[in-house]
């Protein structure tokens, strides 16, 4: 019998010595040593436990992540899987991080240490993480008080940054230097007095779309540096919850960006507030109560809010403001515009059509034709040696003052439209041309009752029966009744009455409201000239909503 030892790895047994005499034996053995030893196989770190184990400080391990939440550690464990592409230690009572805490790790994408007490990261301690691969960083809910530069420098590809609820007091100018591949940054709830907005440039973070410095202790804010940050990071810009003292440059930006529409303050309007002369008292909601600012020259203040769309359209006649908006900064910035007829303008302009200043504007005095086409601006920093350009499309409207431009009044064509059908409906009510001899009086009276006189009166061939819903029944021949129910037509009956047809068509039942006839009476032969006059005689005109003629 073949015994295999899987710590030893040597043979053991009574045959021990046959298999090492033969050679082909000594191939099965070293091939079954091999698939037994579990140190030739990868190593399963003992920090990693089963599921549903309740060892103080254990972590569960599925597949690529790496979960150890709530279980009281006070550092980062030594001994991780390499194959971790997930660590989550939130819930923890790590302090601090150390050089080379993750080393090793290089398919690691998300980290997460919210909920901790971390204070202090020490240099180096992502380093050798798969900087590059490492997507989402959550250092929320701890105690940091200071970003200092060398917290991130090895995290080249990190897309989404959280340090929302901790203590920050101050953010050193590149902090966020290195984060070429950030997209989204959260500071907010911190103690914020200040923030380094002249670092964020768009060659820096040219993907950085939303940059929330919500509910922090801002009082002013740079209005200039501001101003110069990308476009797209303005539009996500949260500035709400913070100390700030009213003041007009902070209400003409907020008002800046809610023309723009911009939802860093369009989803958050009433929690803009502003402090009146500083003081924590005069809180106000600044879109809500802005008598305040009634005095304030938002004009000049737009000058300083230099935005500029990539398509703008000007009345002809006009003047027209173009901000060449850019990132450089300084005294040693020069600007520079190229018309559409490629045409050089630099300070203070050229021919008096077009003026230039020294920020770099560029003013079309009067807008002609001529003007439309795409300008350029470029922007040269002497001392650092770099530039950027601008491009910006401008259509020129013209309008003809001989022929005023008038815009389709539909409210007429409808009126008209309803006055001809009145009139045609009038026409043919009144102006229906009558064909029917006179009619002769009957020779005898019929017997009829008092009240069935009456009756029949209300029935006669002048009169209009409106009815909303037809009766379920007709009686005597040739009536008929249309399906339609809302009206009643009735066709003329051919009745005669001592040799004669009748005034006009009767029915016998009640039709309508007030309307009841009387019996029919015998009928007896009639000429031809005389059956023509009954029968025009007893036409009867019938109206309701829908008018519906049938044969």
């Amino acid at each position: 019998m073949l015994y295999i030892s899987s710590y030893s790895g040597f043979l053991q047994g009574a045959v021990a010595p046959a298999v090492a005499a033969s050679p082909s034996w000594c191939y099965v053995a070293a091939l079954l040593v091999c698939l037994q030893l579990p140190h030739l196989s990868p190593a399963q770190p003992t920090i990693c436990l089963t599921q549903g184990s309740s060892q103080a400080g254990g972590c569960l391990c599925a597949s690529d992540i790496l979960s150890c939440t709530g279980g009281g550690l006070e550092q980062v464990p030594d001994e991780m899987p390499v194959s971790a592409v997930t660590l989550d230690f939130s819930h923890n009572r790590i302090v601090q991080l150390e050089g080379g805490s993750f080393e090793g790790l290089y398919r690691l994408e998300t980290l997460r240490l919210a909920h901790n007490q971390l204070t202090t990261i020490h240099p180096g301690a992502f380093r050798n993480i798969s900087g590059t691969l490492l997507r989402h960083l959550d250092l929320s809910s701890n105690q940091l008080r200071v970003l200092e530069q060398h917290y991130f420098l090895d995290l080249l590809g990190l897309e989404e940054l959280l340090l929302f609820n901790n203590r920050i007091v101050h953010v050193e100018s590149r902090a966020l230097a290195g984060l070429g591949s950030l997209r989204k940054a959260y500071l907010s709830h911190n103690r914020l007095t200040d923030f380094p907005f002249f670092s964020i440039q768009e060659h820096n973070h040219p993907h950085l779309s939303l940059l929330d410095l919500s509910s922090n202790r801002l009082p002013k804010l740079p209005l200039e540096d501001i101003s110069n940050l990308p476009v797209l990071v303005q539009k996500g810009l949260y500035l709400h919850n913070n100390s700030l003292v009213c003041e007009c440059s902070m209400y003409a930006l907020f008002q800046h960006w809610d023309q723009r529409n911009f939802t860093s303050v369009t989803d958050f309007r009433r929690e803009h507030t502003c402090l009146v002369y500083g003081i924590q008292k005069g809180t106000v909601r600044f879109f809500q109560h802005n008598r305040i600012f009634e005095k304030c020259d938002l004009t000049l203040m737009s000058g300083l809010l230099r935005y500029q769309e990539s398509s703008v359209a000007v009345t002809a006649g006009t003047a027209l403001l173009l901000h060449c908006v850019t990132t450089l900064t300084g005294q040693h910035v020069t600007f520079l515009w190229v018309s559409p007829n490629q045409e050089y303008v630099a300070p203070p302009g050229n021919n008096g059509s077009l003026k230039m200043y020294r920020n770099g504007s560029l003013e079309i005095v009067a807008a002609s034709a001529e003007d439309s086409g795409i300008y350029w601006c470029m922007s040269l920093d002497q001392q650092h040696q770099r530039n950027e350009t601008l491009e910006v499309n401008v259509t020129v409207v013209l309008q003809h003052d001989n022929v005023p431009l008038e815009s389709f009044n539909t409210g007429f064509t409808t009126l008209l439209g309803c006055v001809v059908s009145l009139v045609l409906v009038l026409m043919y009510l009144y102006l229906t041309p009558c064909r029917c001899p006179p009619c002769r009086r009957a020779s005898t009276q019929t017997t009829t009752t008092p009240s069935q006189g009456n009756e029949a009166g209300a029935g006669s061939a002048q009169s209009s029966i409106l009815t909303p819903t037809p009766p379920a029944t007709t009686e005597g021949p040739g009536r008929k009744v249309s399906t339609n129910k809302h009206v009643v037509f009735l066709e003329p009956i051919r009745e005669q009455q001592n040799g004669r047809l009748r005034a006009g068509a009767m029915m016998q039942g009640h039709l309508g409201p007030g309307l009841l006839l009387g019996p029919e009476q015998p009928t007896k032969p009639q000429n031809q000239s005389q059956q023509r006059a009954g029968e025009t005689d007893s036409i009867m005109s019938v109206f309701s909503d829908t008018p519906i003629m049938l044969p």
